[in-house]
Formats: structure tokens, C-alpha cells, sequence
């Protein structure tokens, strides 16, 4: 399989993080061996927020939330958007299919139910995990 480009989402990136057995995790990882997670400045901002919340504190190191945005960073792929298009019933959401729309990425992958049932974008499949693991051979 060729290398693609794919936006993960806030959730599944945070899963990854909190546990490294499950297939967000896996799927984690093949993205950073094997393709290019892309980024935009909102989505990146949105993790950093996210991730440092207090109630991750005991599951996760201050130590290890800057080792993996520093990494996130260092490897991603990243692309400028402006301000998104209406896309979803949780206008919040909007910036992930943005994001994958300017990187040219086949796909978003959230387990967010907003994003789950957009309606169908042209070069863009909205994808679960499952659905991931599945299209990327896991």
C-alpha cells in the first residue's frame, strides 16, 4: 500500500495515548511508520487543549503529553486552513474535515458521531477505527 495522508482526530489520538494496547494505538502507530498524519494549527491546538486537561493527570505524565505533541509535530505533515465550510452538525468538528480536504487525505478517522454521519464529501471518506484498521490492513 502506498503512503497515505489521514487526519486522526482529537479522541483517537488521546485514546492512543491513555493506552497503548488499544486499536487506536495500533492504529497510532501504523500511521507515524507507515503514512502521514496530517495537522492543521486548529486541530493541532484543539489536541494540545484537550490533552492537557486535569483529569488526564493520572494517566498520563506532563512529561510524556510534550514528548507526543513535540513528536506530533515533528513528523506530521502540515497544511493552512482558513475558516472552515459547514460541514457537520458540531460546527467544532468542521476544522478536521477542512483539514483533510486542503491535505488531499482519503481519509478522517474519528470516533465522533457528528463527524460519522456527515454526508458524503467528495475524496474524503469519514471512517471509525474499525473501519481504519480495516482499510490500512491491521
Amino acid at each position: 500500500m502506498t503512503s497515505l495522508k489521514l487526519v486522526l482526530d482529537t479522541n483517537i489520538l488521546i485514546s492512543a495515548a491513555l493506552s497503548s494496547q488499544g486499536s487506536p494505538a495500533k492504529l497510532v502507530q501504523k500511521v507515524l511508520a507507515d503514512h502521514r498524519l496530517v495537522f492543521s494549527q486548529p486541530t493541532f491546538d484543539e489536541l494540545r487543549t484537550r490533552l492537557y486537561r486535569p483529569k488526564f493527570d493520572r494517566y498520563i505524565t506532563l512529561e510524556t503529553r510534550e514528548r507526543l505533541l513535540h513528536d506530533f509535530n515533528a513528523c506530521a505533515h502540515w497544511v493552512d486552513i482558513g475558516e472552515p465550510k459547514l460541514y457537520s452538525r458540531d460546527r467544532d468538528d468542521d476544522k478536521f474535515i477542512e483539514t483533510a480536504l486542503v491535505a488531499q487525505a482519503p481519509y478522517l478517522v474519528s470516533g465522533d458521531s457528528d463527524l460519522l454521519v456527515v454526508e458524503p464529501l467528495s475524496n474524503l471518506e469519514i471512517v471509525s477505527v474499525q473501519q481504519a484498521v480495516g482499510v490500512l490492513g491491521l
